[in-house]
């Protein structure tokens, strides 16, 4: 029986290793499509890559700017979570380099008031966004890009690579292009204040449900755009590999560590940290 158990184990370890290689890799190109209000008729759809984007569309970015999101404040008064001031837990994405998502929306037709564009990641993950945060978003917003290139890497934090995919790992990256009127520094942060500003309510996005953080907005290989004509009406909650190293690690490894169950042995740790471990502890309960 223990041989049994130890071979599915094993088989499952090989499975959910060839997943991550798979999903983790970065991507070249976006498939662009706009659906009809039933959610199903596609009316228009393209396929790009970055070469194409880059010498056929508006660039976004200089690849010397730097452009940050900013990640949750942990404080028990709800004002200071905001941080309207912008002093805190700055994420750096990096001198990027993108497409306009507006850009790309009008490549299969464009939006209306009403409508919808669903970003989403290799692995299912998606978000959506409407049309005034797309098309006519404020200064202190900035345009929502896709980014293809990254002229300098972050000195602290997450590191993404420098130059095209596959080069830039983390590529195709969202990252939002605020102005710096905010930050005292001059920084160009999304930051959570201005999420509150000038997103509508349904679409802020709160770490564990209950802190802000615009860096849950910052979702890497990316490989679609969708136009939903009247908006998306299916599922919100998705898996949420692509988050990682954003909204997924809003938080200290501490933190983080501590809401894990106890491993059993080292080769459940090994499966937890490989996206599998959920499966496992179900199957020995």
């Amino acid at each position: 029986m223990q041989r049994k158990v130890t071979r599915m184990l094993l088989a499952l370890l090989c499975v959910s290793m060839l997943v991550a290689a798979a999903s983790a890799a970065p991507t070249t190109e976006l498939h662009v499509v706009k659906i009809a209000a039933d959610g199903q008729t596609v009316l228009n759809e393209t396929t790009v890559d970055y070469h194409w984007m880059e010498a056929n569309l508006p660039v976004l970015g200089d690849g010397v700017t730097h452009y940050y999101h900013q990640g949750p404040v942990f404080a028990d008064d709800k004002e200071t979570q905001w941080d309207r001031n912008e002093t805190t837990n700055f994420k750096d994405r990096g001198a990027v380099k993108g497409t306009d998502l507006a850009d790309l929306c009008d490549l299969v037709g464009g939006i209306e008031p009403g409508d919808e564009v669903m970003v989403r990641a290799v692995d299912g993950y998606h978000i959506e966004f409407g049309y005034q945060n797309v098309y006519e978003p404020e200064p202190r917003q900035g345009p929502i890009g896709i980014c293809w290139y990254n002229g300098e890497d972050a000195d602290v934090g997450e590191r993404q690579g420098v130059g095209h995919p596959p080069d830039y790992h983390a590529a195709m990256r969202l990252v939002i292009f605020a102005d710096n009127s905010t930050n005292p520094e001059g920084k160009h942060v999304f930051g959570n204040q201005d999420m509150r500003d000038y997103f509508p309510p349904e679409r802020l996005h709160l770490f564990d449900n209950l802190y802000p953080s615009t860096s849950g907005y910052t979702v890497k290989w990316l490989s679609e755009v969708r136009v939903y004509e009247g908006g998306y009406t299916g599922a919100k909650d998705v898996p949420v590999k692509s988050l990682q190293g954003s909204a997924a690690v809003e938080t200290t490894e501490a933190q983080a560590s501590a809401q894990a169950p106890p491993s059993p042995d080292p080769l459940f740790g090994l499966l937890a940290g490989l996206g599998v471990a959920s499966y496992v502890w179900r199957m020995r309960r």
